[in-house]
């Protein structure tokens, strides 16, 4: 059984611990076969939590030190702090996390929402955000900076990871008249697609809310959809009318 992970970093945060892993790598089989680290999959429970334990391996952690929370599509955002439960964190309802404790990996997982890792490097402050539609829409990558500069970040980094990519996010017309509502600009994250109805562009959102906070941002160029034998995905699984899908892992360590 192949047990060589895949970990993409990206070059904006260099110097800092960090790897959206891929599906490679992992202990799980059939539909989940690879890296899934969903406690929420219906994959076996002792074969997740032997995948999350490579993947705080790969991180410099002990396994109980690998941190997520428990993702629910919010704004709301964990800052951990020294002493804290991460077992008691991990049933928090949020859908980020920041620090400046070393020796904590923050996690969270995605299967076609963006997973966007932050750091400011010399203020020893990072974070980790699930940032789906929702999410971003409803402000978490403004919660999560906002909750980094509290902790003295003031030059933030940020990475958005493996996600579903505009070709392959057709939505419908209510879920466009949502952003515009919002926003009427948000017009120009949408666009015509093959069947007439619009595409949506996740990332190109993201990379727009976080550079508006004066982050430096990037997307690793990723597709979770497009690529099956690297990337889990919600949607090609709902396409393809699988019982269930893989979760993939995206950490940040100082």
């Amino acid at each position: 059984m192949q047990t060589t992970l895949e970990i993409l970093t990206h070059p904006l945060l260099t110097g800092v611990r960090h790897g959206f892993f891929t599906r490679k790598g992992g202990a799980s089989s059939g539909l989940f076969t690879g890296l899934n680290c969903g406690r929420g999959s219906s994959d076996q429970q002792a074969i997740v939590t032997v995948n999350r334990a490579r993947v705080a391996d790969a991180m410099g952690v002990p396994a109980d030190r690998l941190a997520t929370v428990h993702q629910v599509h919010s704004p709301d955002v964990v800052t951990l702090k020294a002493g804290d439960d991460l077992a008691e964190i991990a049933t928090r309802r949020a859908d980020a996390l920041v620090t400046s404790q070393p020796g904590i990996a923050l996690a969270v997982l995605t299967a076609d929402c963006q997973p966007v890792l932050l750091a400011d490097r010399k203020a020893g402050v990072i974070g980790a955000v699930h940032a789906g539609w929702k999410g971003a829409l409803d402000g978490v990558l403004e919660a999560t900076v906002e909750a980094m500069r509290r902790l003295g970040a003031h030059d933030i980094r940020a990475v958005i990871g493996p996600t579903i990519s505009q070709r392959a996010y057709e939505v419908g017309e209510d879920f466009m008249d949502a952003f515009l509502i919002e926003d009427p600009a948000y017009v120009r994250f949408f666009a015509g697609g093959p069947q007439g109805r619009p595409l949506f562009d996740l990332p190109g959102f993201g990379l727009s809310r976080l550079r508006a906070l004066d982050v430096d941002a990037e997307w690793c160029g990723h597709c979770t959809y497009s690529d099956p034998g690297r990337f889990f995905s919600y949607r090609r699984s709902i396409h393809l009318a699988e019982a269930d899908y893989g979760r993939l892992i995206s950490a940040i360590a100082l």
